[in-house]
């Protein structure tokens, strides 16, 4: 990483996502430097998924990043979360099964991404497998009390059967 590409990265960054036109600004000369740098390629993949919701052009972005460097931690979460944003599970699921294996990964995120993918499926049951298991990995009581906050949508999402009344 180049100090002059590592300074427009650093300056996109810094500027996403409040000021979209300078953060751009910043990431075009980054990639100007260096086309292929997995951190320029996955920001630019969020931008057009997250604020442009243009899941097609954003996963070319981030698909570009994962050959420039298959290994790149940050980009997986954000590609994840575009393909269960854009629906593509099958997709999502075998990038999450993978993203589990690499050392170093944010475990709990990709969990997390994992419960999501089951209850986008409607698998509730299945759904709180992946919040349990992200418990252990968890380290800050804000985490732990979100991954409750979780489980407990998950089920309320369970649909149980009605009782009959008595007649």
């Amino acid at each position: 990483m180049t100090l002059t590409k590592s300074k427009y990265y650093f300056e996109a960054l810094d500027n996403y996502p409040y000021s979209l036109p300078d953060c751009l600004e910043a990431l075009n000369y980054a990639l100007s430097y260096d086309p292929e740098d997995a951190d320029s390629l996955c920001l630019m993949g969020r931008i057009y998924s997250e604020m442009l919701t243009d899941y097609e052009k954003a996963k070319i972005y981030f698909e570009e990043a994962m050959q420039c460097n298959v290994g790149n931690l940050n980009t997986l979460p954000h590609y994840i979360k575009c393909l269960l944003d854009n629906e593509d599970l099958d997709e999502a699921e075998k990038l999450i099964n993978y993203a589990l294996k690499l050392k170093g990964i944010d475990k709990v995120r990709i969990l997390i991404q994992k419960s999501l993918l089951f209850e986008i499926r409607w698998e509730y049951k299945k759904a709180l497998e992946p919040l349990k298991e992200a418990k252990k990995y968890s380290y800050d009581q804000d985490v732990i009390d979100f991954l409750k906050s979780r489980r407990k949508i998950v089920i309320n999402k369970i649909v149980k059967p009605k009782k009959r009344g008595k007649k």
